[in-house]
Protein backbone atom coordinates (compact mmCIF):
# COMPACT_ATOMS: atom_id res chain seq x y z
CA UNK A 1 0.00 0.00 0.00
CA UNK A 2 1.73 3.07 -1.19
CA UNK A 3 1.51 5.88 1.10
CA UNK A 4 1.98 8.54 -1.20
CA UNK A 5 -1.21 10.73 -1.77
CA UNK A 6 -3.29 8.14 1.23
CA UNK A 7 -4.87 10.01 3.65
CA UNK A 8 -4.95 8.75 7.29
CA UNK A 9 -6.64 9.72 10.65
CA UNK A 10 -5.33 9.04 13.66
CA UNK A 11 -7.97 9.38 16.94
CA UNK A 12 -5.65 10.37 20.36
CA UNK A 13 -3.19 12.13 18.68
CA UNK A 14 -1.86 14.48 20.87
CA UNK A 15 0.87 12.50 22.39
CA UNK A 16 1.92 8.76 23.27
CA UNK A 17 0.93 6.25 20.51
CA UNK A 18 -1.40 8.56 18.72
CA UNK A 19 1.00 10.95 18.36
CA UNK A 20 4.15 8.76 17.02
CA UNK A 21 1.96 7.26 14.59
CA UNK A 22 0.75 10.19 13.56
CA UNK A 23 4.26 11.64 13.03
CA UNK A 24 5.96 8.47 11.64
CA UNK A 25 2.88 8.03 8.98
CA UNK A 26 3.18 11.75 7.65
CA UNK A 27 7.15 11.14 7.28
CA UNK A 28 6.37 8.15 5.17
CA UNK A 29 3.89 10.46 2.83
CA UNK A 30 0.28 9.84 4.67
CA UNK A 31 -1.44 13.22 4.55
CA UNK A 32 -2.52 12.49 8.03
CA UNK A 33 -4.91 14.10 10.60
CA UNK A 34 -4.56 13.39 14.33
CA UNK A 35 -7.31 14.27 16.43
CA UNK A 36 -7.93 14.89 20.45
CA UNK A 37 -10.66 16.56 22.35
CA UNK A 38 -8.97 19.73 22.66
CA UNK A 39 -8.10 19.87 18.48
CA UNK A 40 -5.21 21.70 17.40
CA UNK A 41 -2.23 23.02 19.69
CA UNK A 42 -0.17 25.71 18.02
CA UNK A 43 3.22 24.78 16.82
CA UNK A 44 2.93 21.55 18.51
CA UNK A 45 2.21 18.89 15.90
CA UNK A 46 3.58 18.97 12.22
CA UNK A 47 -0.16 17.89 10.78
CA UNK A 48 -3.41 19.00 11.09
CA UNK A 49 -5.21 18.31 14.09
CA UNK A 50 -9.07 18.07 14.69
CA UNK A 51 -11.29 18.25 17.09
CA UNK A 52 -13.03 14.69 18.14
CA UNK A 53 -14.61 13.10 21.23
CA UNK A 54 -14.88 9.27 20.26
CA UNK A 55 -17.74 8.99 22.83
CA UNK A 56 -19.87 11.61 20.85
CA UNK A 57 -21.57 9.88 17.69
CA UNK A 58 -22.05 13.41 15.97
CA UNK A 59 -18.41 14.25 16.38
CA UNK A 60 -17.13 10.91 15.22
CA UNK A 61 -19.29 11.97 11.63
CA UNK A 62 -18.28 15.85 12.13
CA UNK A 63 -14.64 14.87 12.35
CA UNK A 64 -14.81 12.48 9.26
CA UNK A 65 -16.75 14.53 7.38
CA UNK A 66 -14.13 17.61 7.43
CA UNK A 67 -11.98 14.78 6.72
CA UNK A 68 -13.52 14.28 2.98
CA UNK A 69 -14.94 17.36 2.62
CA UNK A 70 -10.82 18.50 2.40
CA UNK A 71 -9.35 15.41 0.55
CA UNK A 72 -12.39 13.48 -0.90
CA UNK A 73 -11.09 10.40 0.75
CA UNK A 74 -10.11 8.25 3.57
CA UNK A 75 -7.62 5.09 3.26
CA UNK A 76 -6.08 4.57 6.80
CA UNK A 77 -8.22 4.68 10.28
CA UNK A 78 -5.61 4.33 13.54
CA UNK A 79 -7.87 4.13 16.52
CA UNK A 80 -6.07 4.84 19.32
CA UNK A 81 -7.89 7.10 21.72
CA UNK A 82 -8.52 5.10 25.09
CA UNK A 83 -7.75 5.63 28.69
CA UNK A 84 -7.69 3.19 31.98
CA UNK A 85 -8.83 3.03 35.51
CA UNK A 86 -5.96 2.37 38.11
CA UNK A 87 -5.26 -0.44 39.17
CA UNK A 88 -8.48 -1.82 41.64
CA UNK A 89 -10.53 -5.03 42.21
CA UNK A 90 -13.11 -4.94 39.02
CA UNK A 91 -15.74 -4.55 41.94
CA UNK A 92 -13.88 -1.12 42.93
CA UNK A 93 -15.46 0.38 39.72
CA UNK A 94 -19.29 1.30 39.62
CA UNK A 95 -21.18 -0.03 37.01
CA UNK A 96 -20.55 4.06 35.56
CA UNK A 97 -17.51 4.21 35.46
CA UNK A 98 -17.53 0.28 33.64
CA UNK A 99 -19.70 2.09 31.14
CA UNK A 100 -17.31 5.10 30.75
CA UNK A 101 -14.10 3.22 30.09
CA UNK A 102 -16.32 0.73 27.44
CA UNK A 103 -18.15 4.21 25.82
CA UNK A 104 -14.45 5.67 24.85
CA UNK A 105 -11.72 2.44 24.57
CA UNK A 106 -14.26 0.37 22.76
CA UNK A 107 -17.80 2.16 21.36
CA UNK A 108 -15.60 5.17 20.68
CA UNK A 109 -13.43 2.81 18.23
CA UNK A 110 -16.88 1.70 16.91
CA UNK A 111 -18.27 4.86 16.01
CA UNK A 112 -15.32 5.88 14.51
CA UNK A 113 -15.63 2.76 12.17
CA UNK A 114 -18.98 3.35 11.49
CA UNK A 115 -17.80 6.74 10.19
CA UNK A 116 -15.59 5.46 7.88
CA UNK A 117 -16.23 2.55 5.80
CA UNK A 118 -19.01 3.57 4.09
CA UNK A 119 -16.26 5.66 2.30
CA UNK A 120 -13.81 3.09 2.18
CA UNK A 121 -16.04 0.45 1.15
CA UNK A 122 -16.93 3.22 -1.62
CA UNK A 123 -13.63 3.67 -2.71
CA UNK A 124 -13.12 -0.06 -2.26
CA UNK A 125 -9.91 -0.02 -0.53
CA UNK A 126 -9.20 1.01 3.19
CA UNK A 127 -7.27 0.29 6.19
CA UNK A 128 -8.32 -0.10 9.86
CA UNK A 129 -5.84 -0.43 12.28
CA UNK A 130 -7.09 -0.62 15.88
CA UNK A 131 -4.61 -0.45 19.24
CA UNK A 132 -5.22 -3.45 21.52
CA UNK A 133 -2.90 -4.35 23.88
CA UNK A 134 -1.02 -7.97 25.39
CA UNK A 135 -4.38 -7.74 27.98
CA UNK A 136 -6.31 -8.65 24.90
CA UNK A 137 -5.42 -12.13 25.28
CA UNK A 138 -3.88 -11.73 29.13
CA UNK A 139 -5.36 -11.47 32.20
CA UNK A 140 -5.10 -8.38 34.36
CA UNK A 141 -5.45 -8.58 38.00
CA UNK A 142 -6.73 -5.87 39.53
CA UNK A 143 -7.06 -4.13 35.76
CA UNK A 144 -10.60 -6.53 34.61
CA UNK A 145 -12.29 -3.39 32.65
CA UNK A 146 -9.50 -2.25 30.98
CA UNK A 147 -8.17 -5.90 29.79
CA UNK A 148 -12.37 -6.05 28.91
CA UNK A 149 -12.23 -3.42 26.61
CA UNK A 150 -9.26 -4.31 24.98
CA UNK A 151 -10.61 -8.38 24.64
CA UNK A 152 -13.35 -6.76 22.94
CA UNK A 153 -11.38 -4.72 20.33
CA UNK A 154 -9.80 -8.46 19.34
CA UNK A 155 -13.27 -10.04 18.91
CA UNK A 156 -14.73 -7.07 17.03
CA UNK A 157 -11.22 -6.54 14.53
CA UNK A 158 -11.64 -10.09 13.79
CA UNK A 159 -15.29 -10.48 13.09
CA UNK A 160 -14.90 -6.70 11.10
CA UNK A 161 -11.89 -7.92 8.98
CA UNK A 162 -14.05 -11.29 7.85
CA UNK A 163 -16.98 -8.92 7.11
CA UNK A 164 -15.18 -5.72 4.91
CA UNK A 165 -12.31 -8.11 2.82
CA UNK A 166 -14.79 -8.58 -0.11
CA UNK A 167 -15.03 -4.00 0.14
CA UNK A 168 -10.71 -4.41 -0.27
CA UNK A 169 -10.67 -2.88 3.17
CA UNK A 170 -8.52 -5.21 5.88
CA UNK A 171 -8.78 -4.43 9.38
CA UNK A 172 -5.67 -5.51 11.95
CA UNK A 173 -4.96 -5.34 15.75
CA UNK A 174 -1.96 -3.85 17.51
CA UNK A 175 -0.72 -5.71 20.91
CA UNK A 176 1.74 -3.13 22.39
CA UNK A 177 3.05 -4.32 26.30
CA UNK A 178 3.71 -1.40 28.51
CA UNK A 179 5.00 1.86 26.74
CA UNK A 180 5.75 5.04 28.16
CA UNK A 181 3.73 7.30 27.70
CA UNK A 182 1.28 9.65 29.86
CA UNK A 183 -1.06 6.97 29.90
CA UNK A 184 -0.87 6.05 33.57
CA UNK A 185 -1.12 9.52 34.72
CA UNK A 186 -4.69 10.01 33.11
CA UNK A 187 -5.77 7.19 34.38
CA UNK A 188 -9.12 6.97 36.61
CA UNK A 189 -8.91 6.04 40.02
CA UNK A 190 -11.15 2.94 41.13
CA UNK A 191 -14.66 5.19 42.41
CA UNK A 192 -15.60 2.73 44.72
CA UNK A 193 -12.77 1.73 47.03
CA UNK A 194 -12.39 -0.92 49.56
CA UNK A 195 -10.44 -1.54 52.39
CA UNK A 196 -9.72 -4.71 51.66
CA UNK A 197 -7.87 -4.09 48.43
CA UNK A 198 -6.09 -1.06 49.63
CA UNK A 199 -2.67 -2.91 49.95
CA UNK A 200 -2.79 -4.56 47.45
CA UNK A 201 -4.16 -1.58 45.27
CA UNK A 202 -0.89 0.50 46.45
CA UNK A 203 1.54 -2.37 45.79
CA UNK A 204 0.15 -3.03 42.54
CA UNK A 205 0.22 0.94 41.64
CA UNK A 206 3.75 0.25 42.61
CA UNK A 207 4.13 -2.12 40.16
CA UNK A 208 2.67 -0.62 37.18
CA UNK A 209 4.87 2.72 38.05
CA UNK A 210 7.79 0.48 37.41
CA UNK A 211 7.07 -1.36 34.51
CA UNK A 212 5.80 1.58 32.72
CA UNK A 213 9.41 3.54 33.47
CA UNK A 214 11.07 0.43 31.65
CA UNK A 215 8.24 0.02 28.90
CA UNK A 216 9.00 0.69 25.13
CA UNK A 217 9.17 4.07 23.49
CA UNK A 218 5.77 5.22 21.64
CA UNK A 219 7.72 5.30 18.59
CA UNK A 220 8.00 1.31 18.53
CA UNK A 221 4.52 1.25 18.09
CA UNK A 222 4.82 3.58 15.82
CA UNK A 223 7.00 2.25 13.44
CA UNK A 224 4.46 -0.61 14.00
CA UNK A 225 1.28 0.52 12.85
CA UNK A 226 3.77 2.11 9.89
CA UNK A 227 4.81 -1.72 8.98
CA UNK A 228 0.99 -3.01 9.08
CA UNK A 229 -0.51 0.19 6.95
CA UNK A 230 1.44 -0.49 3.96
CA UNK A 231 1.84 -4.23 4.37
CA UNK A 232 0.78 -5.40 0.71
CA UNK A 233 -0.92 -8.48 2.79
CA UNK A 234 -1.32 -7.31 6.35
CA UNK A 235 -2.32 -10.22 8.88
CA UNK A 236 -4.93 -10.39 11.57
CA UNK A 237 -2.99 -9.36 14.77
CA UNK A 238 0.67 -7.77 15.47
CA UNK A 239 2.33 -7.80 18.68
CA UNK A 240 4.80 -4.82 19.24
CA UNK A 241 7.61 -4.73 21.09
CA UNK A 242 9.68 -7.61 22.46
CA UNK A 243 8.18 -8.03 25.54
CA UNK A 244 5.11 -8.73 23.70
CA UNK A 245 6.24 -11.12 21.53
CA UNK A 246 7.03 -13.11 23.92
CA UNK A 247 4.04 -13.29 25.92
CA UNK A 248 1.91 -13.90 22.71
CA UNK A 249 4.43 -17.05 22.34
CA UNK A 250 3.91 -17.89 25.72
CA UNK A 251 0.17 -17.69 25.71
CA UNK A 252 -0.31 -19.64 22.68
CA UNK A 253 2.40 -22.70 23.36
CA UNK A 254 2.60 -22.68 27.82
CA UNK A 255 0.04 -24.73 29.63
CA UNK A 256 -2.31 -22.64 30.89
CA UNK A 257 -2.03 -23.75 34.50
CA UNK A 258 1.53 -22.76 34.06
CA UNK A 259 0.69 -19.49 32.74
CA UNK A 260 -1.51 -18.88 35.69
CA UNK A 261 0.75 -19.90 38.15
CA UNK A 262 3.56 -17.57 36.38
CA UNK A 263 1.29 -14.67 36.49
CA UNK A 264 0.23 -15.22 40.50
CA UNK A 265 3.48 -15.44 41.57
CA UNK A 266 5.09 -12.50 39.79
CA UNK A 267 2.41 -10.42 41.02
CA UNK A 268 2.40 -12.16 44.67
CA UNK A 269 -1.19 -12.48 44.89
CA UNK A 270 -1.09 -15.36 46.94
CA UNK A 271 0.92 -13.69 49.65
CA UNK A 272 -0.93 -10.64 49.72
CA UNK A 273 -4.33 -12.27 50.34
CA UNK A 274 -2.32 -14.27 53.12
CA UNK A 275 -1.13 -11.01 54.47
CA UNK A 276 -4.79 -9.34 54.67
Amino acid sequence: MNPNNKVAIVTGASSGIGKASAEQLAQAGYTVYGTSRRGAQAGQQAYPMLVLDVTSDASAEAAVSEVIRREGRIDLLVNNAGFGVAPGAAEESSLEQAQAIFDTNFFGLIRMTRAVVPHMRGQRSGRIINIGSVLGFLPMPFGALYAATKHAVEGYSESLDHELRTWGVRVSVIEPAYTRTQFDANMLQPDRPLEEYRQVRASMNRVIEKVMASGDEPSVVGATVLKVAIAAAPSLRYTSGGLAARLRLLRRFAPARLMDAGLRKDLQLDARQAIT
